[in-house]
């Protein structure tokens, strides 16, 4: 019952712990480590003893000062089913050495070396190390944090309080964002700084949950910005996302979402694993990758993960794809060696140069080999032979000939070191801290103290202030304890030999103005080893002259494109909306540009224009050769009994009103505009006035025969004068009223056709305007009411009848005029007005003029006063 009670209460502080909880009380600290590390506080003694099996490291050195180093060397965790009825054995490692990592661990080790090697940096002092391999395993870190911190001491003497003798200053690590938070939690309730060099969670910018925590690698918070702005550059819009099940892939994979929206990508698929999932799970995300249309695949993935994944690929390759890789992976060797990735590019650390530590790292020596099991167990993997008397199965001795330098494999590749720098640094900076509190510097010297009673929280107000340069590399932390950021652009090229290599071809560099960041430098080697830039889209790209509409349902980078509406125009692709065009102008064909729109007015070039004047002309022509006819045989009757007065001057304004037609045709102007209206009524009125004055001496004349009547007196020469000039002296006044209150204008029609300009004269008043035409009317009404009254007054030629019909021909001409002016577009509204006023002026001379020419021409014996005095 004893053992149940402590497994629950271990599970209720684990849980406090991993949670995000804080061991808030002295109680509650010391059962957590009488848990985990077996020590115990029971009764009130000064003797504190370790009960249980402390974990060893699997790197250490002595001291004056311990700096903890944790990686994820293995990164399988060996579990154990427990009934509870035995006392549960400290978790290990199993499965193959990642040798990246124990490269990683060994640079550290090269690192506190040197420092110690130095005499500028803690002279007289001597770090040790401790280093543990967490399995990439989140229960195996939280022990070793408990361990770092309190210490492994069997039996320790100090009052009632189990003292922290052997504690550790600082750490290095984890590799993992999972495993890093867990320490961080527990770390950081001893005040312990912890220094990663691969922990790249954004949620450990948090200084709030993880104030101890400082990091030499960039934030993956830009680096989810710079995956997000490289997927831009190239024009990639639609890929598909895949991220470690972690909290270094789902905070990662947040970020990139974040970012990738704020570009405009869209994403077809988004699917997480762990790489201790189920096989059937990387297999559903394997056949998502090969069944999407997603061309692109960015993958936010730890190393560990991605190789599972990569694993599972290889057993059924999908078709081409470009693959976007996060630092994590893609620059580890171990994973150039999958050829369908070939082509993937990603961000990575910048390429660094730590001179001797490759010889250090191929520098092993049989003695050495064989006192690490770490290292035992490396080289019997690395070279398939044993090193113990009784060898494993299918496994020889190694008999001494194994050369290390001829090895190829993660831990040798020194050639692109990158995260191992981060290790380096981060080693350093440690080592910096330690020295600005252990010594004082001169002039001449530099004094350290190592007797000083050191206290973890003094290393970690140190590691907030440092600033150095190592190897040309500097070092140094914001407030969130994170360096600038700055990555490489790297790509998979196959080399001559056949082989893919990891090469660099451009940088990242956040800290420069937007637009500035990319710096692509080298030819990048696409899928497939293409030269070009593969497209991923969910469309094609909307050419100009059409516009984006987003398909129904389906993300914003799916979309048809509609051509622009009448009157607008896109002139960039892919745009979402058209513009209108100008007021005065209009689309090409494509609808990608504007150009002015034609102008168009009635112009003597066009034939309309040409047959409306040579009727005009041909009209005023009629009318004098008519005047010319009259005036020829004046003294004839039939002239001398149509009032040859009037005759003539009837003709000269016919003349006119055949002319004013042609002040109509070509572009109209303030002058042209304010003289062809005003012409037209005035010289029709002087037309209708003439023609009023001589219906009125028929009707006079017939009545003057009467006996007794003398009324001809009053309608002599000088009254039919004053009558045609005071009828048409009232429309010179609407005219001048017109003129001077708002006259005609010339104005650019841009509401008839949308495609192109009218250039007409707009009324100015169109009172005015039916004024004139009003007051035509009037006349030409009253004139047609007496040339009916006298249309059957005996005479052998009846001019009145010949009036009767002009005036008819007159009227109907005006009266369907007014709609067809009304309803005509654009030019055709002037040419209507121009067939008006021809149409008018020949029914008038035809009428009243052409019988008695016909006569006078051809009938002279009826041009005698005998006959007009006949009455039939």
């Amino acid at each position: 019952m004893e053992i149940w009670r402590s497994a629950l209460r271990l599970l209720e502080l684990m849980t406090i712990v991993v949670s995000g909880g804080s061991l808030d009380s002295l109680k509650h600290r010391t059962e957590l480590l009488e848990a985990l590390t077996g020590f115990t506080t029971e009764t009130p003694s000064v003797e504190c003893t370790l009960q249980g099996t402390p974990r060893s490291p699997v790197f250490s050195a002595d001291g004056d000062f311990i700096i903890g180093g944790v990686f994820s060397i293995h990164y399988q965790l060996y579990t154990v089913t427990y009934n509870y009825t035995t006392k549960p054995e400290p978790p290990r490692c199993t499965g193959s050495i990642d040798t990246r990592e124990l490269r990683f661990s060994r640079s550290m080790i090269f690192a506190i070396e040197e420092i110690n090697n130095r005499t500028d940096l803690l002279p007289g002092i001597k770090l040790g190390y401790q280093i543990y391999d967490s399995c990439a395993s989140v229960p195996v870190a939280v022990h070793v944090a408990f361990q770092l911190s309190n210490g492994q001491d069997p039996v320790i003497y100090k009052g009632t309080n189990c003292s922290q003798s052997g504690v550790v200053m600082a750490a290095v690590g984890e590799s993992g964002s999972t495993p890093s938070i867990s320490m961080s939690r527990i770390m950081g309730s001893f005040n312990i700084p912890q220094v990663s060099h691969y922990a790249t969670c954004a949620c450990l910018s948090d200084k709030q949950q993880y104030p101890n925590f400082f990091r030499t690698i960039p934030s993956d918070r830009f680096q989810a910005d710079a995956l997000a702005k490289l997927v831009k550059h190239f024009g990639w819009t639609w890929i598909g996302a895949v991220h470690s099940d972690s909290d270094y892939g789902n905070s990662g994979m947040a970020s990139f979402l974040d970012a990738a929206l704020r570009e405009g990508i869209c994403v077809e698929y988004i699917e997480s694993y762990f790489r201790t999932d189920p096989s059937s799970k990387i297999q559903r995300v394997a056949d998502a990758i090969r069944r999407s249309t997603a061309m692109v695949v960015v993958a936010f993935i730890a190393s560990g993960d991605m190789r599972v994944l990569l694993e599972e690929l290889a057993r059924d390759p999908p078709p081409p794809r470009q693959w976007i890789g996060s630092e994590s992976w893609v620059t580890d060797t171990f994973m150039v060696r999958y050829s369908f990735c070939a082509g993937a590019i990603g961000v990575a650390i910048p390429q660094a140069v730590i001179p001797g530590l490759r010889d250090f790292l191929l520098d092993l020596s049989p003695s050495e080999v064989a006192a690490s099991q770490l290292l035992t167990e490396f080289w019997e993997e690395a070279f398939n032979c044993s090193l113990t008397k009784s060898p494993a199965v299918n496994k020889g001795l190694c008999d001494g000939t194994n050369d290390i330098k001829r090895l190829k494999n993660p831990y040798t590749e020194t050639s692109q070191l990158r995260v191992t720098n981060m290790v380096y640094k981060a080693t350093y900076a440690i080592a910096h801290a330690f020295h600005n509190a252990l010594c004082l510097e001169t002039i001449a010297t530099t004094q350290c103290d190592k007797l000083i009673k050191l206290k973890s929280n003094q290393i970690f107000t140190e590691l907030k202030k440092i600033n150095f340069s190592q190897n040309g590399y500097h070092v140094s932390f914001d407030a969130n304890g994170e360096p600038v950021a700055a990555y490489e652009v790297v790509n998979w090229q196959t080399n001559e030999s056949g082989s893919t290599e990891v090469v660099t071809v451009g940088s990242y560099d956040a800290s420069l103005p937007v637009g500035k960041q990319f710096h692509i430098n080298r030819n990048i080697t696409w899928m497939e080893g293409g030269s070009q830039v593969p497209l991923s889209v969910c469309s094609e790209s909307c050419p100009s002259g059409t516009r984006k509409v987003l398909q129904k349902g389906k993300p914003i980078c799916c979309y048809d494109c509609k051509p622009c509406p009448e009157g607008e125009i896109s002139n960039i692709t892919d745009s979402p909306d058209c513009i209108p065009c100008p007021k005065e102008f209009w689309p090409n064909a494509k609808k990608d540009a504007c150009f002015p729109k034609p102008v168009e007015f009635l112009s003597f070039e066009e034939i309309l224009s040409t047959i409306l004047a040579t009727f005009s002309v041909s009209g005023a022509c009629l009318a004098i050769i008519t005047a010319a006819v009259f005036f020829r045989h004046r003294t004839t009757p039939i002239v001398r009994a149509n009032n040859s007065e009037l005759s003539f001057l009837l003709l000269f304004s016919l003349t006119l009103c055949f002319l004013c037609s042609l002040t109509f045709i070509g572009p109209p102007s303030e002058w042209s505009c304010m003289l062809r209206h005003t012409t037209f009524g005035i010289t029709f009125v002087l037309c209708i006035s003439c023609v009023l004055g001589k219906t009125i001496v028929v009707l006079m004349a017939f009545k003057a025969t009467l006996p007794g009547n003398n009324v001809m007196k009053w309608f002599g020469p000088p009254q039919q004068r004053m009558t045609v000039v005071s009828f048409t002296f009232v429309q010179v006044i609407i005219c001048i009223i017109w003129l001077l209150v708002s006259p005609p204008f010339p104005v650019k029609n841009l509401t008839t056709y949308k495609e192109k300009i009218i250039l007409e004269c707009a009324l100015g008043s169109a009172v005015g305007f039916w004024a004139v035409l009003g007051y035509i009317g009037l006349l030409a009404v009253l004139c047609f009411m007496l040339a009916v009254l006298a249309r059957k007054l005996p005479d052998n030629f009846n001019e009145a009848k010949m009036i009767t019909f002009s005036m008819l021909i007159f009227c109907a001409v005006w009266i369907t005029f007014i709609p067809a002016y009304i309803s005509s577009p654009g030019k055709f509204t002037v040419a209507v007005e121009i067939f008006a006023i021809l149409a008018s002026s020949f029914g008038l001379i035809l009428c009243i003029f052409a019988p008695k020419c016909f006569i006078i021409l051809f009938q002279p014996e009826k041009n005698t006063k005998k006959y007009l005095m006949n009455k039939n």
